[in-house]
């Protein structure tokens, strides 16, 4: 899963997401409390639609368009990441 090594090798991820580029550094991936396939990331660059351009974020896959896993690396969790996010019954993968 593309996504899955990205988390675990702390991998840059890239994609377009409600008409955006965003760059994270994620940190969860599972399904959410609502069903969805989602990911809790750290934005550190790109557009919103809140305006906020960096900070922690919930996206939904399928709202996800062209995701790709850069060569770029992170350091590691970010300040304030919890393992075990109450957000995510299911959990396939976490810093």
């Amino acid at each position: 899963m593309k996504i899955c090594d990205a988390v675990n090798n702390l991998n840059l991820l890239s994609f377009s997401y409600e008409g955006y580029s965003r760059l994270v550094e994620p940190h969860t991936y599972g399904i959410d409390t609502k069903g969805n396939e989602a990911l809790r990331a750290y934005q550190i660059s790109g557009g919103s639609e809140s305006g906020e351009y960096s900070g922690w974020k919930l996206f939904r896959l399928d709202r996800m368009n062209s995701p790709t896993v850069s060569a770029e690396k992170f350091s590691g969790p970010r300040p304030g990441y919890k393992r075990g996010d109450k957000a995510f019954p299911t959990i396939y993968c976490q810093l």
